[in-house]
């Protein structure tokens, strides 16, 4: 069906598919096994609208209000 020497195309697919999932699973275990946020912790609503009335984005009446919303 196929040429003898074409079995050697498929030994460098799977040798370099190999090397590939290799890299990516060493750089997911680099990064302690998560994807999501850097510093691996989940930010609150709470912690969210402190950062954002911290950094001027919103007003202490918008904070005190949103406060009182997710409360």
């Amino acid at each position: 069906m196929f040429p003898d020497h074409m079995w050697f195309a498929g030994v460098w697919f799977f040798s370099i598919f190999f090397l590939v999932m290799l890299i990516l699973l060493g750089f997911f275990l680099l990064r302690g096994g998560r994807f999501g946020s850097s510093t691996g912790e989940s930010e609150t609503p709470l912690d969210i609208l402190k950062r954002r009335y911290v950094h001027g984005e919103i007003s202490k009446e918008e904070f005190d209000r949103m406060k009182q919303d997710i409360s």
